[in-house]
């Protein structure tokens, strides 16, 4: 089997942090930790993990970072690297990341753009000069937005040429969307950047549970691989959020039968290569 980086793995614990979002969220609104993850990824060759900011309270930031970069490099974990919750238009952002990159666990920030922000709020000055703060220091940005913000993400790569990104989740594209013409044209756009990176994550969590197969998942990872192209592609679990549509095992058996068909090459560069060189892990 080939190796595994799941370059999304959320995990919380809420005695230590607050989400708000997780309440009334059934199975969500319990503790998801590391022992968990492991037992549901048993049998599936995950040699490593990224940890993905889960949106706690933007006071609990230094909390999060702390908790999740103590996880990495233990001998009983195999998270292998961080990406911290964040907010680039705060006035103390870059006092913020300047403090965490001294480890070489973290790798760059996130903040959820598709839940209460205005439409173009990633474009202020504030926020772009944060951006081109973690481009100074060799980190990235993971861009979760709305399908109908993908043209705003392009604009910001523009603005921050020396900043990496990842397009979390395909750009958000539903599987249940009747027309998915308009997300195209604008992944297509956003793939000319050159240093974005698309995250397969997210897509099973747009079906329904029980009623969808691989095939469904299939147009939406196939459009991005094809304007991304193999090099620019890596997998995300997007675990425990998956499990809401999904089991792991599940999510990941139809992505390999959506690429079974590829080169041993670059199904390894999705689910490997890509993610090392990325993420410069050791």
């Amino acid at each position: 089997m080939i190796p595994i980086i799941d370059t999304h793995q959320h995990l919380w614990d809420l005695n230590i942090l607050q989400l708000n979002w997780v309440r009334g969220a059934g199975e969500l609104g319990k503790n998801h930790i590391m022992s968990d993850y492991l037992r549901e990824a048993q049998g599936l060759n995950i040699a490593r993990t990224i940890y993905m900011e889960v949106d706690a309270l933007e006071s609990q930031h230094e909390v999060e970072a702390e908790y999740v970069l103590d996880l990495c490099g233990r001998p009983d974990s195999p998270m292998a690297a961080a990406v911290v919750g964040g907010r680039p238009d705060d006035y103390r952002f870059k006092e913020y990341i300047d403090k965490l990159a001294h480890s070489p666990y973290f790798k760059g920030v996130r903040q959820v753009l598709h839940g209460n922000t205005k439409r173009c709020y990633s474009l202020s000055g504030e926020f772009l000069r944060g951006l081109q703060a973690l481009g100074d220091l060799r980190l990235r940005f993971d861009l979760c937005m709305r399908p109908e913000d993908l043209t705003d993400a392009l604009t910001v790569c523009r603005e921050c040429p020396d900043t990496l990104f990842v397009l979390d989740h395909c750009g958000n594209a539903s599987v249940q969307s009747p027309d998915l013409n308009h997300w195209k044209k604008d992944i297509e756009a956003l793939a000319k950047a050159p240093n974005i990176i698309c995250k397969i994550s997210g897509v099973v969590s747009t079906a329904k549970r029980g009623e969808w197969s691989a095939a469904d998942l299939e147009p939406i990872i196939s459009h991005c691989v094809q304007v991304f192209g193999h090099d620019r592609v890596m997998f995300g679990s997007d675990w425990p959020v998956c499990t809401t549509t999904a089991t792991l095992h599940e999510w990941v058996a139809a992505l390999q039968q959506i690429v079974c068909s590829w080169s041993e090459t670059n199904q390894r560069k999705l689910f490997y290569d890509n993610a090392v060189r990325f993420y410069e892990l050791n």
